[in-house]
């Protein structure tokens, strides 16, 4: 038992800046994937920005005007870039994913491993009229792991919709492919 409010204060304090920490490695890791999808973003505006450059010099230097039309007609079905990019962005969601939900577990149990020691420490050796004290001392504890659990689930809740929303892109990549693909074979016949 806590024999003075010293005591009570660090184990509280100890408990803050385990959420702390835990917030912060969490915040890294989301940053992290941000930095990655933000370069994923940069790399695929500068290669499609490059591919639109070659394809007006194709379409400049074409001999004729059914050759020009050839060539833009070349680039719009190349939809495949849409697919490697919803690829790549995939992966590195799932990577976010896999290494939040390593970091959360991880968290996860060390909190519980010392909530269990807090609360065998609160409980053992109570003084005869110090119940109310450890009640409280419980409940501040408690608060502050389900504090943690929240913002976990907060987190993942967070990230499965942004991969729902991703996968609703790719459809409708898909989709725009696919009409794009029956319009280019019903101008042809």
């Amino acid at each position: 038992m806590f024999q003075n409010p010293e005591q009570f204060a660090q184990a509280t304090k100890a408990l803050f800046e385990f959420q702390l920490e835990t917030f912060n490695t969490l915040t890294s890791k989301a940053v992290q994937g941000l930095e990655q999808v933000v370069q994923l973003n940069m790399d695929t505006a500068k290669s499609g920005l490059e591919r639109n450059l070659e394809t007006g010099r194709e379409i400049s230097q074409a001999p004729d005007p059914k050759a020009a039309m050839a060539a833009a007609s070349a680039r719009m079905q190349n939809l495949t870039n849409v697919a490697d990019y919803n690829r790549q962005l995939n992966l590195i969601l799932a990577d976010i994913r896999n290494e939040f939900t390593r970091a959360a577990d991880a968290h996860m149990a060390e909190a519980k491993s010392n909530l269990s020691a807090l609360i065998y420490d609160v409980t053992t050796n109570v003084r005869p009229g110090s119940e109310n004290a450890v009640e409280i001392v419980k409940t501040a504890i408690d608060n502050a792991f389900r504090g943690y659990e929240q913002v976990t689930k907060a987190t993942r809740d967070a990230v499965a919709a942004f991969e729902e929303q991703l996968a609703k892109a790719a459809a409708a990549a898909q989709q725009q492919r696919a009409a794009q693909s029956e319009g280019q074979g019903e101008t042809r016949h």
